[in-house]
């Protein structure tokens, strides 16, 4: 992380973990997702999303139709696209579907397990896309000269700035937001609820800053360890494998990606590149991130995953369940 940020290069910290613990994975060098640890962290990104939910941000949220309704298409479309891209690839039907889907790797996963699917393979194929989406988006945009060296834009505010009440206000609204988004059982509820506890706090005037940099560095290397730690264990053949599969799925999605936000783009007040992320196929606290590090709408990018994810959690798992439910054949 340190060796990317001295780069200047987007999102430095997390790229820069995940590179370097990809490799050691793949390598055979021992280690362990730190995913315990990445939970309460998610809520540290929550709360410095909801910190871009200015009230200008918040009055133009009704204008945002028409790029929901393209994530909604694009959800539908990217799903039932890949299934059959999978399933000509001889993945069974459980396996097919389960990773299929543009997110919900936990969900998919209990699916996959439920309906006697390959989960690992499930598990691997959504994390290789999510890896590939963070290190193809933002080297993507330094390619096509939407971002330019000095202008990454700081992510938190300094420790000088922050004042202690403050910290002590959006420390407890992290809390209150994480444990009332578990209790009634909201998506991605570590992130979810501090970032829309942030969100009210900054709307109301209660608070004017964000996280610590230096925490937001912490998270991002916590980020993308976890990331590249996934890989660990797996033998390289399998891993270069479902690379190949991860990779013709993951372009199929960044195209599609791309033609839905040119098209959107006519009809919301957003540049293309927020639109990009706003659809990509990554998680939502890295493509959140990455929107934060070029300076784009993060409260834009961070709503629109957020809807992603109901439906990915909510709608999908039932309706995958209805369909391959019954005599089923294990994928195994």
């Amino acid at each position: 992380g340190w060796l990317f940020d001295l780069a200047d290069l987007p999102l430095a910290w997390m790229i820069g973990a995940l590179v370097f613990t990809t490799v050691g994975a793949v390598a055979g060098v021992p280690m362990i997702a730190p995913l315990k640890v990445r939970r309460p962290l998610s809520a540290v990104i929550g709360v410095m999303l909801g910190a871009q939910f200015t009230p200008e941000i918040a009055a133009r949220i009704p204008e945002w139709w028409a790029s929901v309704l393209a994530l909604l298409v694009y959800v539908g479309a990217s799903t039932g696209l890949l299934y059959i891209y999978f399933r000509r690839l001889g993945h069974g039907p459980v396996t097919a579907y389960c990773s299929s889907t543009p997110g919900g790797l936990i969900e998919m996963v209990n699916v996959a397990q439920d309906l006697r699917g390959d989960y690992l393979t499930v598990a691997l194929i959504h994390a290789s896309r999510v890896l590939l989406t963070v290190l193809i988006v933002p080297f993507g945009f330094v390619a096509l000269g939407l971002y330019e060296q000095g202008s990454r834009a700081p992510l938190g505010t300094a420790l000088g700035d922050i004042a202690l009440d403050e910290a002590v206000i959006l420390t407890a609204g992290g809390f209150a937001g994480y444990f009332g988004a578990r209790a009634l059982k909201i998506p991605a509820a570590a992130l979810t609820g501090p970032m829309v506890v942030s969100a009210r706090l900054h709307l109301v005037g209660a608070s004017t800053i964000a996280p610590p940099a230096l925490l937001v560095a912490a998270v991002q290397v916590v980020m993308g360890s976890t990331l590249g730690a996934r890989f660990a264990g797996v033998p390289l053949r399998r891993i270069l494998r479902l690379q190949l599969h991860a990779v013709g799925s993951t372009a199929l999605m960044i195209s599609l990606t791309i033609l839905l936000a040119v098209m959107a783009a006519g009809f919301v007040d957003a540049s293309i590149p927020a639109l990009v992320l706003a659809l990509a196929p990554g998680g939502l606290a890295e493509m959140s991130l990455i929107a934060l590090a070029l300076g784009l709408e993060a409260a834009f990018v961070a709503a629109h995953h957020i809807v992603r994810i109901a439906l990915i959690v909510l709608v999908i798992p039932a309706v995958f369940r209805r369909r391959l439910a019954g005599p089923t054949q294990p994928d195994l």
